[in-house]
């Protein structure tokens, strides 16, 4: 094998599936009928606002057949042993279940605190099998900030945390977008302990009126148009000037697309700031800030990849394995990043940041 496909490789963006039952191992047992009793809502709601009655997608839509099938999708001990195979030495790791959704006041009442820590402690749990490679991504609320920063102590405190999620659009949970006053002690707390904030693709309110009318059968139209929405997230983030008012506040973006995005800074970000268009606290073009303090993950994307390369270059790039979902190159990631990188035309000298140096400085391995 050639130098580069035997070093080190850093998956920014992996998937864990925690069970229902895991959760509920980490809660109370008055609090595990809350949690069931609040999936039940959720799922309810979605059927009938989101899906307006129709069937749900099919799991097996949206997971590589192989890397689903594998035990390490939900045992870290299993976890451990399929990267091995795939030689990656550490992974991001995110939860199929998304805690930060169903932990709510409107589904859980008063008791949605402590399930939300509850919920947190079954990743930290799952990534104390070998915290040094398996790093979570763990969730945060923004609908009471107070909580969220305690949170963010403790969680940096007790189980080293690396990295939160926070959702890209707040907007869709009825909250104020990122640049509102009331998130100021958050993101404070988040550059006081140094934690980086993960914004994954995920599917905005509005994207359902495109399930419902979508005609094909795995809901195809729907399926390709997550990544859009995420423009809204950078253009918050950057254009009202928190990100500049934060210096030491650093945002990646999970599973974007990287080919749209030079095109989207260079052609709509950067020129605005010689038009007529005015945005107070920005003083530095829109690119210099993502290459400052944003970065963006990737899985196989050669042509998207020299794009952003040549536009950004590599330090803010993050490759990823996306285990166990369709664009994984699980268990031969050794072998991609080999072909991938060539064929994106990335020189040697920044192939290592790319594929792992990025990732231990960012998550301080």
């Amino acid at each position: 094998m050639t130098e580069m496909a035997q070093q080190k490789l850093v998956s920014a963006d992996s998937h864990v599936l925690l069970t229902g039952d895991w959760v509920k191992q980490r809660l109370r047992r008055d609090l595990q009928a809350v949690w069931d009793e609040a999936g039940r809502k959720s799922e309810a709601y979605a059927a009938e606002h989101l899906r307006g009655g129709q069937p749900n997608l099919e799991l097996r839509d949206f997971v590589d057949p192989e890397a689903s099938e594998d035990p390490g999708y939900s045992e870290p001990g299993a976890r451990l042993a399929a990267m091995d195979r795939d030689g990656v030495q550490a992974e991001v790791l995110f939860p199929e279940l998304g805690g930060a959704k169903v932990c709510h006041p409107a589904l859980m009442g008063d008791a949605w605190k402590e399930v939300f820590q509850g919920y947190n402690q079954a990743l930290a749990d799952f990534a104390s099998y070998n915290p040094d490679r398996l790093l979570c991504a763990y969730q945060l609320p923004l609908m009471d900030v107070d909580f969220a920063c305690r949170e963010v102590e403790r969680l940096a405190r007790d189980h080293k945390a690396r990295c939160v999620q926070i959702t890209p659009f707040p907007a869709d949970m009825g909250l104020p977008d990122f640049h509102d006053p009331v998130y100021e002690p958050l993101w404070r707390t988040i550059e006081e302990t140094g934690l980086t904030i993960m914004n994954h693709l995920e599917p905005k309110t509005e994207l359902w009126s495109i399930f419902r009318r979508d005609p094909t059968p795995q809901k195809g139209i729907f399926t390709a148009l997550p990544w859009a929405p995420l423009a809204e997230a950078i253009c918050f983030w950057i254009l009202t000037g928190t990100l500049e008012k934060h210096p030491n506040l650093r945002v990646v973006f999970v599973e974007p697309g990287l080919g749209w995005i030079p095109w989207f800074f260079e052609f709509l970000l950067d020129p605005r700031m010689h038009e007529h268009y005015e945005f107070p606290g920005v003083n530095r073009p829109p690119s210099e800030t993502f290459r400052a303090q944003c970065g963006a993950t990737f899985m196989y994307e050669p042509k998207g990849l020299k794009a952003f390369y040549d536009y950004f270059g590599a330090d803010c790039l993050y490759w990823s394995t996306d285990f166990p979902h369709p664009a994984t190159c699980w268990p031969h990631s050794q072998q991609q990043v080999v072909s991938q990188l060539t064929e994106a035309g990335i020189p040697e000298h920044d192939r290592k940041k790319i594929v792992c140096d990025n990732a231990l400085r960012t998550f301080a391995l």
